[in-house]
């Protein structure tokens, strides 16, 4: 039996809208099928997330394991794929995500080159249904672009990025303490602090975003209960005042200009707006943890 040499890791939870999506393009890629293997980890469905998986399962001449359990958090269902992983990187695609047919090539082939970079990630490409999920996407947009094809010191997401499993397991996998957002930005950051370096390759993938306020604010009060794990493990320069009104409406008021020179749209003046409305999330996030943790 031929070694994988890449391992791509699928966790989700309720994804059996857009699954399908994200399945089809992992089958459809140009690198070699027997160099891969999927890893699927179900984190409690309450869909049909699960049964889609399964029927995949039978389609594909990739070799597949499923796993599922009830909701335990990403941190422990990323641990679920890296403890089960037989290739030397991991590419992560959420289930919400498109790859391209030549980006698991891509990226395997930039790792290879290159034994020093322990993550990579690609560059986003947000896939827009209105101007909420529009202005949501154009931040991930603007930002990778000023990132491709360089070293960064920028944490980046598991999105369709790529890490080398020796770096992952040297520190000790992802932290299932963490819960919440920011078990990306963590395991980054101590890769990172382990002597590995963090690159942004020009490979691009698909990712869809909230679509309504509601969507967007459940997400970003999510992430702030994340984050204050994030801040209580010091994690690379995350500091509190960067999700303040004030810093996030100067940094809408950056983005505003910078998305507008790249899609020269009017409507992008109204992210410093966005931006605030995800900044008070954020807080009441982090402030309903700080709360919770001293009940």
């Amino acid at each position: 039996m031929v070694k994988p040499k890449v391992t791509i890791g699928v966790c989700v939870k309720n994804s059996a809208t857009t699954i399908h999506e994200a399945i089809e393009s992992i089958i459809n890629q140009d690198f070699p099928h027997k160099l891969m293997e999927v890893i699927f980890v179900d984190d409690g469905s309450e869909d049909n997330t699960l049964s889609i998986i399964n029927y995949y399962v039978t389609k594909t001449n990739i070799d597949a394991k499923v796993f599922h359990h009830e909701w335990r958090g990403l941190g422990p269902s990323r641990n679920v794929v890296v403890d089960n992983a037989s290739g030397d990187y991991i590419i992560w695609v959420d289930g919400d995500m498109i790859i391209p047919k030549d980006h698991v090539r891509k990226l395997v082939d930039f790792m290879e080159e290159n034994p020093k970079i322990g993550i990579a990630g690609g560059r986003y490409e947000g896939v827009s249904t209105n101007w909420v999920s529009m202005l949501e996407n154009v931040i991930f947009e603007v930002a990778d672009s000023q990132n491709i094809g360089r070293l960064t010191s920028k944490l980046p997401g598991t999105g369709a990025s790529i890490f080398r499993v020796s770096a992952v397991r040297d520190v000790g996998s992802f932290d299932e303490n963490i819960k919440g957002a920011g078990e990306d930005m963590d395991i980054a950051y101590r890769v990172r602090a382990n002597g590995w370096l963090l690159y942004r390759v020009n490979a691009m993938y698909y990712a869809r975003s909230s679509e309504t306020w509601s969507l967007l604010w459940k997400k970003y009060l999510w992430h702030g209960y994340g984050m204050h794990y994030l801040v209580r493990k010091n994690v690379g320069s995350l500091s509190l005042y960067k999700m303040t009104p004030f810093a996030m409406l100067y940094m809408g008021l950056l983005y505003a200009t910078k998305a507008y020179k790249l899609k020269h749209r009017k409507s992008l003046f109204l992210l410093p707006l966005h931006s605030v409305f995800k900044s008070i999330a954020l807080c009441i996030g982090f402030i309903k943890f700080d709360r919770f943790s001293h009940e």
